[in-house]
C-alpha cells in the first residue's frame, strides 16, 4: 500500500507545481491520475473501515499513518481516523510502534522485530492530524525519553531490553522526530492564536 500511497504523493505534489508554473495540461492530467490511484486506493486497500499493508490482507502497516503526514485523506475523514486508531491499538507494543506484525506478514525475515522507531514518530504526527493531541504529546515525550545519551535514535527499540536496534543513528527516525515535533508546535501556536 505504502507504494501506491507514495505514487499518489507524487502525483499530486506535481499536479500542484505544474499549477504553480502555469502547465494546466500537466496540472489536471496528474491531478486526475492522482485522484485515480486516491480511488483505487480507497476501494480495494481498505478492510473494515481501515487502511491495509496491501489489497489482499486484512493485516496493518504502519506505512499507512503516511496518509495522515502527507494529507492523503482529509484531517476530518473517518477511514484516517480508523488507521490512526487502529495502529495506535493493534500495532503498538510497550507505548511503541511496529512497522507491521511479523506473524501476519511474509518478510522474508525470522524473529521479532523491535519497534520502529520511524514508525513511533509517524503515529505522533498522524494523532495531531487527527486531533489527538495530547495522545501524540504523550507518546513524544515517551519517545523523548529514549533517546541516546547524545540524544539521538536507532532505526528500532528494543522495549523489554530498554536499547536501541539496528542502523544507529538512523537519520529516518531523526526525520521523523522532526516532522513530529514540528506538528506540535504547529498545533499549539495555532491554538495560542484562536
Amino acid at each position: 500500500m505504502s507504494s501506491k500511497l507514495m505514487r499518489w504523493v507524487a502525483l499530486d505534489r506535481a499536479s500542484k507545481i505544474a499549477g504553480i508554473r502555469g502547465d494546466r495540461p500537466a496540472e489536471e492530467t496528474w491531478c486526475a491520475t492522482a485522484e485515480e490511484i486516491r480511488a483505487d486506493i480507497r476501494e480495494h486497500g481498505v478492510r473494515n473501515g481501515v487502511l491495509r499493508q496491501h489489497y489482499d490482507t486484512e493485516a496493518l502497516d504502519a506505512s499507512t499513518l503516511l496518509a495522515a503526514v502527507f494529507g492523503f485523506l482529509p484531517r476530518g475523514d473517518q477511514l484516517l481516523r480508523a488507521t490512526v486508531d487502529a495502529i495506535a491499538t493493534d500495532l503498538t507494543e510497550d507505548g511503541f510502534v511496529l512497522r507491521y506484525r511479523t506473524g501476519e506478514t511474509d518478510d522474508g525475515l525470522s524473529g521479532k522485530e523491535g519497534s520502529f522507531l520511524i514508525c513511533s514518530f509517524w503515529l505522533v504526527s498522524a494523532l495531531t492530524v487527527v486531533e489527538q493531541v495530547q495522545e501524540a504529546t504523550d507518546l513524544m515525550e515517551r519517545l523523548l525519553s529514549v533517546s541516546s545519551p547524545l540524544g539521538l535514535y536507532a532505526e528500532e527499540f528494543d522495549t523489554s531490553a530498554g536499547r536501541h536496534l539496528g542502523n544507529f543513528p538512523q537519520a529516518f527516525s531523526h526525520l521523523a522526530l522532526i516532522e513530529a515535533a514540528g506538528r506540535i508546535i504547529l498545533h499549539e501556536r495555532m491554538r495560542e492564536l484562536m
